[in-house]
C-alpha cells in the first residue's frame, strides 16, 4: 500500500496557547512531503515528528493570516541552513509571493535551494501535478481571499498475480505493461486477458482542506466525495453568532459539510483559544457525522484507512 500520511504540525486558530499552534501540515505522499499552511512552530513539529526537512518541496498557503503563514520565513531560513537542496515551491497569493520574497532575498540571500512561488488564485483550478498527485484550490468564504485545497491520488499501478504469470511463462520484460492494464499476447498468439495475470490496484484516495470558512455550497460541491476532510471548527454550538460574524464555522456546521458532501471522514481543528476542551466540539459534530476526529498536534493520521 503506497504511504499518504497527514502529519498535524498546528489545529489552533489565531494565537498560539499551551495546548495549540497556529495551522500547520504536513501530507506525506509517497515519502514526499507537502505542508499545508505555515503558522508559528511548524518548524519545531517537523522536528518532533521526525520528518526530514530534505523531502519537503511544496509549500501550500490558504490565506495570508499571520496565523497561516507566519512561520514561512522562519522555516525557509532554516532550510537554507541545514543545505537543503534542489527546488522548494511556495503557492502562495500575489501579495504572499511579494512579502515572502522580500523577506527570504533580505535574510538569506545565498540560499542553497532554488525558491520558487507559484501565484494562485480563489479560483477552482489545478496548481499541482505529478505521477501520484493532483492538487486543486477552490474558493472558501472568509475575510479575506481564501482557498482550500484538494488533494486526489492518481490512478495506480495493477499488481502482478505471480502463479498466473508464471503458469502462462509471461516474460519479466512484459510485467510492466501488465501493470498499466495491457494483456498479453503469447509467442503462438494466444491472447491472455489482463485479469488473468493481474489483481486490482489499491484505491485511490483523496484529502481535502478548509482553513477558513463559513459554510458554502460551493465548499460542499469542492470536497464533494473525499476519503478525508479537514474542516475548521472554531467555534462550538455557543458561540454560533460569533462564528458568523468572523466567517468561521461551528464544529455541527463542519459536520454538516462533511455529511452532504458524502465524505468518509472528517478531522475538526482551527480551535478557538477559548475552549480548554474540545469534547463538546466533537459531541456536537458527531450528532450530525458520526465519522469525525478531533485534531492535535504531532497526530499522524494514515489517509489509507478509515475511522
Amino acid at each position: 500500500m503506497t504511504r499518504l500520511d497527514l502529519n498535524i504540525l498546528g489545529c489552533g486558530s489565531a494565537t498560539s496557547t499551551l495546548r495549540h499552534l497556529p495551522s500547520s501540515q504536513v501530507l506525506n505522499v509517497r515519502d514526499r512531503l507537502m505542508m499545508i499552511d505555515c503558522g508559528e512552530g511548524a518548524q519545531l513539529e517537523m522536528r518532533r515528528l521526525r520528518l526530514k526537512f530534505s523531502r519537503l518541496n511544496h509549500i501550500f498557503i490558504s490565506h495570508l493570516h499571520g496565523d497561516h503563514c507566519f512561520g514561512l520565513p522562519g522555516l525557509l531560513s532554516t532550510l537554507s541552513l541545514l543545505g537543503k537542496t534542489g527546488t522548494l515551491t511556495v503557492h502562495t497569493f500575489a501579495d504572499g509571493k511579494r512579502l515572502f520574497e522580500d523577506w527570504i532575498n533580505y535574510f538569506s540571500r545565498e540560499r542553497t535551494f532554488n525558491l520558487e512561488f507559484n501565484v494562485i488564485g480563489t479560483r477552482s483550478e489545478t496548481i499541482y501535478e505529478d505521477d501520484a498527485i493532483t492538487v486543486r484550490t477552490f474558493p472558501l468564504r472568509h475575510r479575506v481571499p481564501c482557498v482550500g485545497f484538494r488533494f486526489d491520488e492518481k490512478p495506480k499501478l495493477r499488481h502482478i498475480c505471480p502463479e498466473a504469470v508464471t503458469a502462462h511463462n509471461v516474460p519479466r520484460y512484459f510485467y510492466n505493461s501488465l501493470r498499466q492494464g495491457e494483456d498479453y499476447v503469447t509467442p503462438e498468439g494466444v491472447v491472455i486477458p489482463n485479469a488473468q495475470l493481474t489483481l486490482p490496484p489499491e484505491p485511490c484516495r483523496s484529502y481535502a482542506y478548509c482553513s477558513d470558512t463559513m459554510p458554502s455550497a460551493r465548499v460542499r460541491r469542492a470536497v464533494e466525495g473525499v476519503d478525508w476532510l479537514y474542516h475548521e471548527a472554531t467555534y462550538g454550538d455557543d458561540c454560533a453568532r460569533q462564528a458568523r460574524n468572523r466567517y468561521h464555522s461551528t464544529a455541527r456546521e463542519a459536520a454538516t459539510i462533511a455529511h452532504e458532501a458524502g465524505v468518509k471522514n472528517l478531522i475538526l481543528g482551527h480551535f478557538s483559544s477559548r475552549y480548554t476542551d474540545e469534547q463538546p466540539l466533537l459531541d456536537q459534530a458527531r450528532e450530525v457525522f458520526k465519522s469525525t476526529m478531533l485534531a492535535r498536534e504531532q497526530m499522524t493520521i494514515d489517509l489509507n484507512h478509515d475511522l
